[in-house]
């Protein structure tokens, strides 16, 4: 599989990374299972969140650590300082409380990825950064980054890190999928537009993308008269997506794959380092994601499966 560079890590990092939302402490058969099939097309990298499952997703990953002695060859991205009921909790006390339960739930010392989970753009980027550099400094984080953050905002925060020599984010992790969402899936969560590609494409920042496959939008489960899927009428149902299915559906005729494939390959074949977080629960699912990975897109099927052309490039 190919692999991408993430600064500050001692390990690249897969392009596909194995999300782990649904790792809970019942269903440890399905667990290693799953984790059996990820490790044999090469994956390296999980996605966990201080919030997923109530805190069973790493529970579950550090378990399956400690019974299979594999720490040394898995990268762990996890997130914190998500919002709770009362509101944001974008702050240095969060931070520390959420990554030291992370580190304890995972039955690690350290975490070779760690994300703020959400953004709280009322709150100034530097105590953000300086509070983060500290975790770094003590040895628990090797390389820091946002999900769900504006690229305004992680624009605003690399400059402050530059200004103050300060470790700055060294990956995004907003949506992107072929899809364009309509609205966001939860409150709060950020898809990347035009313009944060642009900008990720002229700074070359990693982006590790949620939902990369539309939430199954692209599986052929669904047509614009079957409204059964609520959220996904509600954030991906539109005219322009519809006809980003028929191109894809048509492309993966002719390259002897799926639409869902081909447009897991849209979102690895950017012009910056990019990878897809992936949720595959069987053994079928996961080589899919496999050879959906190997797809390699031009830049004219690129802007033609996205509406950005009209014409649909010739093959060569």
């Amino acid at each position: 599989m190919k692999t991408i560079s993430i600064k500050g890590l001692s390990k690249p990092v897969s392009q596909l990374i194995m999300g782990t939302d649904f790792f809970k402490l019942n269903n440890p058969d399905e667990v290693s299972a799953i984790m059996d099939h990820y490790l044999q097309i090469g994956g390296n990298t999980l996605d966990t969140a201080f919030v997923y499952c109530g805190g069973e997703s790493e529970q579950a990953i550090g378990r399956w650590l400690e019974e299979t002695g594999k720490r040394t060859d898995i990268n762990i991205l996890t997130k914190g300082a998500h919002h709770d009921s009362s509101g944001p909790r974008v702050n240095a006390d969060a931070i520390r409380s959420d990554l030291m339960t992370s580190l304890d739930r995972l039955c690690v010392s350290s975490v070779e990825m760690y994300a703020l989970h959400r953004d709280d753009p009322q709150v100034p980027v530097g105590p953000i950064l300086e509070a983060l550099n500290e975790h770094i400094e003590a040895g628990r984080i090797e390389s820091i980054g946002a999900s769900n953050w504006t690229y305004s905002r992680l624009q605003e925060a690399a400059d402050y890190a530059r200004q103050h020599g300060l470790v700055g984010f060294s990956f995004s992790s907003p949506n992107l999928s072929l899809a364009k969402a309509n609205e966001p899936f939860w409150a709060g969560c950020v898809s990347a537009d035009e313009e944060t590609l642009h900008w990720h494409e002229a700074h070359q920042m990693p982006l590790l993308s949620w939902s990369s496959q539309a939430r199954g939008f692209f599986s052929g489960r669904f047509t614009p008269d079957n409204r059964e899927h609520a959220d996904l009428v509600r954030v991906f149902y539109s005219d322009a997506n519809w006809e980003r299915l028929r191109r894809a559906q048509q492309l993966g005729q002719e390259k002897g794959a799926t639409a869902i494939q081909i447009a897991l390959a849209y979102v690895l074949n950017q012009p910056f380092p990019s990878c897809a977080l992936i949720g595959p629960r069987s053994e079928a699912e996961m080589r899919s994601c496999q050879e959906g990975a190997q797809i390699k897109l031009t830049a004219d099927e690129m802007a033609w499966l996205d509406l950005s052309a009209e014409g649909k490039p010739s093959r060569s």
